[in-house]
């Protein structure tokens, strides 16, 4: 599979904020069943590009703490924290880095058009099979990329 960095920088950011942060603590199989679970509202074992998106749009407006449509770097930060309980560690990839990856307009901040229209360009990357929806199995793949990207960056 492969995975562009928007890809990895929207997994990684719906899962960093969209999911409990019980769900986080750890890399653990049950993890990725929480986050699936809370992703598929529907209950009918996948994700799609509408529950996907939902995802994408809590994501974005619990990462915009003065509610003006936009992310700054400060707040995607803070986003971070609130959830993962640390700062970035050294090596990851900086607010404003992330914020470039989906910035279109290279303005500096993230609209929500912006971070929707990335968080679909994931969706699509990830549906590996391109049936519209994402798998468990797609899920994890993509999760696993991740961290190995991680690991590599380090």
């Amino acid at each position: 599979m492969k995975l562009t960095k928007i890809t990895i920088f929207g997994l990684a950011t719906l899962f960093g904020t969209a999911v409990p942060i019980a769900a986080q603590a750890n890399d653990k199989a049950g993890d990725h069943e929480a986050m699936f679970k809370q992703m598929d509202t529907n209950g009918d074992g996948k994700i799609s590009a509408d529950e996907y998106a939902t995802a994408a749009k809590k994501t974005f407006e619990k990462m915009d703490a003065n509610h003006d449509g936009k992310v700054t770097a400060d707040e995607m930060t803070a986003a971070h924290q609130a959830v993962a309980g640390h700062k970035a560690e050294k090596g990851e990839m900086t607010a404003a880095e992330k914020i470039k990856m989906f910035d279109t307009n290279n303005d500096g901040v993230l609209s929500e058009d912006e971070y929707i229209a990335g968080a679909k360009r994931s969706f699509d990357q990830l549906d590996t099979n391109h049936d519209g929806y994402l798998s468990k199995e797609e899920i994890e793949a993509g999760h696993k990329l991740m961290m190995k990207d991680k690991d590599k960056d380090k």
